[in-house]
């Protein structure tokens, strides 16, 4: 029993630095700014570069880590996000910055579908594999949520690089405990190399994200927008085709064809919509409306962090006994609540006490959704095909991740520029009005700026119809996240299944366990 807890406990290791780096960047952006000059687009891209190639090449190395070893592309993986972090943190410019970001992604990519789908290998009865399931979402989800409190945390103590040396020895540690206490663990019956498999289902996911990441400045409807969507379209079209076609696919597409694997995908990719779109939306409200410094604002968050984590692990243990279905629907239903609930009542004067309370329930709501969902997609890929089935899921958190900051971005960006231009003072040079319309950060250091120089009466003009301008985009924005949640429950409740049917679950350890077994008697002995 404890070798098999070393096992988890590495695992989790693991998936805990690959999702942490994920928003830890995030309140650096206004260091980089100052330290290496970087632009709006260049800020966007450090952020962006790690989960584009993150998502680009998840299915790819899934594929291969069920081909060539789990276990071995868990190491692999980790060297390369140690490695590369190290090098973001010597870099004196951002482009250097941002390459690296690429390559942490591709590490990432290589580490997060093994750590799952070598815990579907090595925890094969279902309660036993829920629970493990339960501790991993908690862990991605707590991660992703106490990211700006880590970063927060480093930032005041020390300077920016330090974001990035941190992650170095926390990958060699975890590297450590894979090397020592994880079985090995492949598909005995692996496939032939699926080249054009992979070239379609890379390009695919990465045109996809990028046209995402750009949609927001270039406009939905762009003809540059339509043209990503429409390639991305034909990609994953291109990649359905020939994977029903070739004799040995790096995936089996008649999965979708299961309404419990198809259906917890789509809760899935709602779940992180929203949580994205939650940290994108909370953390602004923080710095900017209620002026926390960057780890407040992280320490603020923690009663989402604490509740994802506990409901996590309670809400993979309630979908064993209750059914997936009732979880999952009353997870989504907490999530869109939440959302409607901040809309209602959202204001600068808000008390902390009610946020937190707010906070909980969409931590309880998103930690039923989430897990169990993971759970109920893991149950139905066979065990020997565990890489690419847990990379299935983590390209649908990534893909709603992204979805969530760009859709929800860009709803709250329109009516805070309309809102704000309305309500800016006549008095105000169009100079300083067009940089107000850039973002709630700029338009209150032109208050600032004002305030400064004597001009209080205009400088309070200026804050005022930022923070209300903000605070109506902040609501617009929940609305639709609540819409999506919604949604998201109507789906579940309508095509999740209760339970795992027999053609689900498999009733034995297959041959993919058999390297598994003896390693953990062995080690046991």
């Amino acid at each position: 029993m404890q070798n098999r807890a070393l096992i988890l406990v590495s695992l989790l290791l693991a998936a805990f630095a690959i999702n942490l780096d994920t928003t830890i960047v995030n309140v650096a952006l206004p260091t980089l700014v100052g330290e290496l000059h970087a632009s709006n687009s260049q800020l966007q891209w450090i952020v962006d570069a790690y989960n584009l190639v993150f998502a680009a090449f998840l299915l790819a190395c899934g594929s291969l880590s069920d081909r060539f070893g789990r276990k071995g592309m868990l190491l692999w993986g980790l060297a390369l996000f140690g490695l590369a972090s190290a090098a973001g943190g010597l870099m004196s410019s951002s482009g250097g910055l941002i390459v690296a970001r690429c390559f942490m992604g591709l590490g990432a990519a290589m580490v997060f579908p093994a750590t799952l789908s070598l815990i579907s290998n090595i925890f094969t009865d279902r309660g036993e594999r829920a629970r493990a399931i339960g501790l991993w979402g908690a862990t991605a989800g707590m991660a992703i949520a106490l990211g700006p409190i880590v970063g927060g945390w480093l930032l005041e103590q020390f300077d920016w690089t330090s974001i990035f040396f941190a992650m170095t020895p926390v990958a060699a540690l975890a590297a450590a405990l894979v090397a020592r206490s994880v079985p090995s663990s492949r598909d005995p019956r692996a496939p032939a190399l699926d080249g054009p498999g992979f070239a379609f289902s890379t390009g695919a996911m990465a045109l996809l994200i990028f046209t995402i990441i750009e949609a927001p400045e270039h406009g939905w409807s762009s003809a540059r927008s339509l043209a990503g969507f429409a390639g991305a379209a034909l990609l994953l079209g291109a990649f359905v085709a020939w994977e029903r076609h070739t004799e040995e696919p790096m995936l089996d597409v008649r999965l979708f064809a299961n309404p419990r694997f198809t259906a917890a995908s789509g809760a899935v990719t709602v779940a992180f919509f929203s949580l994205f779109g939650f940290i994108f939306l909370m953390t602004q409200y923080f710095q900017f409306i209620k002026h926390y410094g960057p780890l407040s604002a992280g320490v603020h968050l923690l009663p989402v962090a604490t509740s994802v984590g506990v409901a996590s692990v309670i809400g993979t243990r309630l979908a064993v006994r209750f059914g997936t279905k009732l979880v999952v629907t009353a997870g989504l239903l907490m999530v869109a609540a939440f959302y409607v609930w901040v809309a209602a009542i959202v204001a600068p004067g808000t008390g902390y006490t009610t946020i937190a309370l707010q906070m909980v329930l969409y931590g309880i709501g998103m930690g039923l959704t989430s897990a169990p969902a993971t759970e109920a997609i893991m149950g139905v890929v066979p065990t020997a095909k565990a890489g690419i089935g847990s990379a299935v899921n983590d390209a649908t958190r990534l893909l709603g991740g992204t979805l969530g900051v760009a859709v929800i971005g860009s709803v709250y960006a329109s009516l805070y520029t309309s809102h704000l231009a309305a309500r800016l003072p006549g008095s105000l040079p169009a100079g300083l009005g067009h940089v107000a319309q850039s973002s709630v950060g700029s338009a209150l250091g032109v208050a600032g700026q004002l305030a400064s120089s004597g001009h209080t009466a205009l400088a309070a003009g200026v804050s005022h119809a930022a923070s209300s301008s903000f605070i109506d985009g902040l609501g617009l924005g929940c609305l639709v996240a609540g819409g999506v949640g919604l949604a998201g429950a109507a789906m579940a409740a309508w095509l999740l299944p209760a339970f795992p049917t027999a053609d689900d679950e498999e009733p034995a350890p297959g041959p993919a366990q058999s390297q598994i077994v003896p390693a953990l008697a062995r080690a046991d002995r």
